[in-house]
C-alpha cells in the first residue's frame, strides 16, 4: 500500500516538511540517508536561527527537529534514495533494500559544498573552517581570515566577511577571477581585502582551532605558511540530484527548476530547500520551503480526495 507522503532528505527542509505533514496526520516517511541533519551537522554554533537567543549547536538543532517530527508520527528510513520513478502514480522511490511508493513526493536532498580535497579541511570544520560566510562571519570579528575561490560566491563571502574581520585574504589558483565584473570591482576596491593569485592551500594547521595555512604557488611550487584565524571555502556547491537520473529539469548550475517556489510540472511532486536554492542556502529559508511543500502536499491530497 502506498504511503501518503514520502520525503527524501532530512535537513532543515525535509524535517520541517515532516513536522507539518506529520502534524496533519499524514504519517510521512522520511528517507533520510544514514545520517539525519544535512549541512547543519557540519556547523558548530548556529546563532541566526529564530528562537535560540543564545545560539544552538547545529547537530542539536537537527536532533530537536527530528524529535518533533517523530512526536507527530513521522517515520524515518535510514537509507539512501538511489532512484525515483516519477512518470507513474503512485511515485516510486528506490533504495538499496527495496521500493517505497507514495501518493505525494517531496524532494529535499539539499546541496553539498565542494571541498579542496585536503585532509585538514575536514579536521577543522566548525573549528575555523567554514563553507558559509553569512552563517559564521560574526564569529571572526577582529581576526584575519582567508577565502578560497574566484567566483561570485567567493566575492560575496569576502565582502561580507570584511564587515567583521580585520583583514580578508582571497586565495585563488588562477591569475584572474571568473566572477562577474561588478563583483570583482567591489572586491578590488575594498581596502580590507587582499588577494594572493596563482596559489592553492596545501594544508590547514592549528591545535584546537585554525591558526595558519600553508599555500603553494601553482607556477613555482614554492610554499609558505601564513597565519590566519579562519578559512572560508567558497568554490561552490553541488546539488544532490544524482539519484534523479535526469528525470527533472535542472538549471545551468544543477539546481532543480521549480514552479512557484516548490511546485513542479508533475502533480503531487514538490521540491524544498537547497536542492533548488542556489542563492540563499540558509537553514531558515530551507525550513520555510519545507513548510510550503508540506502545505502544497496537503492541498493536493485534499483536492484529489486521496488523503
Amino acid at each position: 500500500m502506498a504511503e501518503e507522503i514520502i520525503i527524501i532528505g532530512a535537513g532543515p527542509a525535509g524535517l520541517s516538511a515532516a513536522i507539518y505533514a506529520a502534524r496533519e496526520d499524514f504519517r510521512p516517511v522520511i528517507i533520510s540517508g544514514s545520517i539525519t541533519g544535512g549541512q547543519l551537522l557540519l556547523t558548530s554554533m548556529v546563532e541566526n536561527y529564530p528562537a535560540f537567543p543564545n545560539g544552538i549547536e547545529g547537530p542539536d538543532l537537527m536532533q530537536l527537529m527530528k524529535r518533533q517530527a517523530e512526536r507527530f508520527g513521522a517515520r524515518f528510513v535510514y537509507e539512501e534514495a538511489t532512484g525515483v520513478d516519477l512518470d507513474i502514480k503512485p511515485f516510486r522511490v528506490r533504495t538499496d533494500s527495496g521500493n517505497f511508493e507514495s501518493k505525494v513526493l517531496i524532494i529535499a536532498t539539499g546541496a553539498s559544498p565542494l571541498w579542496l580535497g585536503i585532509d585538514s579541511e575536514k579536521k577543522f570544520m566548525g573549528k575555523g573552517v567554514s563553507t558559509c560566510a553569512t552563517c559564521d562571519a560574526p564569529f571572526f570579528k577582529g581576526k584575519n581570515v582567508m577565502v578560497v575561490g574566484g567566483g561570485d560566491t567567493a566575492m560575496e563571502d569576502s565582502l561580507f566577511l570584511a564587515k567583521f574581520a580585520d583583514r580578508v585574504t582571497i586565495i585563488h589558483r588562477r591569475d584572474r577571477f571568473r566572477a562577474s565584473r561588478i563583483m570583482q570591482n567591489k572586491v578590488l576596491g575594498n581596502e580590507k581585502i587582499d588577494i594572493i593569485w596563482n596559489s592553492e592551500i596545501d594544508e590547514i594547521s592549528g591545535k584546537n582551532t585554525v591558526n595558519a595555512v600553508t599555500i603553494r604557488d601553482v607556477n613555482t611550487g614554492q610554499k609558505r605558511e601564513i597565519p590566519t584565524g579562519g578559512v572560508f571555502i567558497a568554490i561552490g556547491h553541488r546539488p544532490n540530484t544524482a539519484f534523479l537520473n535526469g528525470k527533472l529539469p535542472l538549471d545551468e548550475k544543477g539546481y532543480v527548476r521549480t514552479i512557484n517556489e516548490v511546485r513542479t510540472r508533475i502533480d503531487g511532486l514538490y521540491i524544498a530547500g537547497d536542492v533548488a536554492d542556489g542563492v540563499y542556502r540558509q537553514a531558515v529559508t530551507a525550513a520555510a520551503s519545507g513548510v510550503k511543500a508540506a502545505l502544497e502536499a496537503r492541498a493536493y491530497l485534499q483536492k484529489t480526495g486521496i488523503e
